[in-house]
């Protein structure tokens, strides 16, 4: 795969697109963010929170799916329940496409790579597909519930982690904790706005009362002094000694704010917003012991219709039904089966080099879809020294380091003695570059620029497991990364279908890189498979 060249970024202030994606609100507004959003095809939420209720039956009729993905059992699932002969064909030898999760014992030979076995102790893991569910995602709840798999919360944001950049100016190379930042430029900038609301600066934009209101509102959002309207810090950003008993430490000592031109100068104020932007608010889940919960809790009720070890060489269709060849790949031996109707949830990545009978203008619409490469490594500690040294219990350490974006501390295992840290996440260029280190690289690549920010990083790291998703064979990318442009080309022509040949995935939604795009695709796409069977 070719790298574009990209720009590396300089600060905060340009981020990757996720990233950018979700602070985009902190210099814009939502206007921009919406735009942003929609620009980007990355979709705000989920809308639909429960199947979609089909009366009448799919009995005698057969429906052929391709791919064992949270999409595919979804069809199944549902699909089974009015009567349909289901038949999944799953090239792995294992259900839930990217909803994966690396424990002792898992697998992963990238296309080109070295066969990498996870060597986490019991216990640990990382998700390295998926690995958080927002509240809004509600048609992923829907089974969570449904499917009695246990949540947990996965802490999204910590006021307590840290902020680390190279290109911060006055702060650069130190580690800042979140809440200082936050709180002092909450407060500086209220103390600017107050102080030209006494100097009567807005007196043709507010009433007298209005201004009262504001200067209020700003003494309260800033903790400013009273009589002066100056932020001289808040407990919130934290103690230089902190409150305890007796005399000593007593009441503690506050701690000093951070300059505001130096905070300025640092660009660290845009590494957040007050309100957290939609994909990304509290309450986020995780299920209890990794996300695979949601992908095993399919396969527990669909797992009979499944044929694993099964990759489709062919896809051909007439007016009658669908007829697909695929090879055994343990046996190599191939063999055809055929239904009335085929759901296809595999990646358009993938889809796009099997062998169809689909129009020109279909498989036009199929190769117009890019995929992101996406990379992530999880790092297994001996110790918990982001919670025992630190004092931060799960959330991200946002950092400009290159090819790192973030490091997530886990939101499992609070107190335990190891836990397995989430090292890089990274996208586009960074993620194609890593993508070619060999596995013990990828580990030494993320331990020197974590060091950099926990100076107990190398010495407590004990095992690795990464995965560079464009590289793993039937999938070939993170999620679709749709463009307005090839919305408007590709998008209506894939979920129109053609003949008897439906696709469903997280690709066919406006929630791409969420399982709940994958979910409402199927449901989406069942009703539509329903009403030509019933016609």
């Amino acid at each position: 795969m070719d790298s574009k060249t990209v720009k590396q970024f300089k600060s905060f202030s340009s981020f990757t697109r996720r990233d950018f994606l979700y602070r985009a609100a902190a210099v814009g507004g939502t206007g921009l963010l919406l735009t942003t959003m929609d620009a980007w095809g990355m979709g705000i939420a989920s809308t639909a929170s429960a199947p979609p209720a089909l009366s009448g039956s799919g009995k005698g009729k057969k429906v052929l799916i391709l791919g064992a993905g949270l999409a595919g059992m979804t069809a199944a699932f549902e699909l089974e329940k009015l009567g349909y002969k289901v038949q999944i064909l799953e090239a792995r030898a294992f259900a839930g496409g990217r909803c994966q999760t690396a424990r002792k014992g898992f697998s992963l030979t990238e296309l080109g790579g070295e066969k990498q076995t996870c060597a986490f102790d019991d216990g640990h893991y990382i998700n390295h597909g998926p690995w958080r569910i927002p509240l809004h995602h509600q048609s992923t709840l829907h089974y969570t519930k449904l499917f009695e798999v246990p949540l947990e919360v996965m802490v999204n944001e910590n006021d307590h982690a840290y902020v680390y950049s190279e290109n911060a100016g006055p702060f650069a190379g130190k580690r800042l904790r979140l809440k200082e930042v936050k709180a002092d430029m909450r407060g500086h900038v209220s103390e600017l706005l107050a102080k030209s609301v006494k100097n009567h600066q807005l007196d043709q934009e507010l009433s007298p009362d209005d201004q009262r209101l504001l200067l209020d509102y700003l003494q309260h959002e800033g903790a400013l002094t009273a009589n002066d309207l100056q932020y001289k810090g808040r407990s919130g950003r934290g103690f230089a000694v902190n409150p305890g008993a007796g005399l000593n430490p007593g009441p503690g000592t506050p701690s000093d704010p951070l300059g505001f031109k130096d905070l300025l100068a640092s660009k660290l104020g845009n590494v957040y917003s007050a309100v957290q932007d939609f994909p990304m608010q509290n309450t986020m889940f995780q299920p209890v012991g990794g996300m695979d919960a949601i992908a095993k809790a399919f396969e527990k009720r669909v797992g009979k219709n499944i044929r694993y070890k099964s990759e489709v060489q062919t896809i051909r269709q007439n007016d009658k039904g669908v007829t697909v060849t695929y090879k055994d790949t343990g046996t190599n031996k191939v063999s055809s089966i055929s239904a009335d109707y085929c759901l296809c949830a595999i990646p358009l990545s993938v889809l796009r080099q099997i062998d169809t009978d689909f129009s020109d203008k279909f498989k036009k619409a199929v190769a117009t879809v890019a995929y992101a490469p996406v990379g992530k490594i999880g790092l297994q500690m001996k110790r918990r020294f982001w919670e025992e040294d630190d004092h931060i219990y799960g959330g991200h350490i946002m950092t400009d380091l290159k090819g790192i974006n973030q490091i997530s501390v886990p939101s499992y295992g609070f107190q335990k003695k190891k836990g397995v840290l989430l090292g890089y996440y990274q996208y586009q260029t960074a993620a194609i570059e890593t993508s070619a280190l060999s596995l013990k690289e990828r580990a030494e690549f993320a331990l020197a620029a974590g060091q950099k920010i926990f100076p107990q990083y190398t010495e407590n790291f004990e095992t690795s497991f990464s995965v560079a998703w464009h590289r793993v064979q039937y999938n070939l990318g993170g999620w679709a990364e749709w463009t307005d442009k090839t919305r408007a080309a590709a998008y209506p022509t894939l979920v129109a279908g053609e003949g008897r040949i439906l696709l469903a995935g997280e690709h066919l939604s406006y929630l791409t890189g969420w399982q709940a795009g994958a979910i409402e695709s199927a449901w989406q796409q069942i009703a539509q498979i329903h009403e030509r069977a019933s016609a």
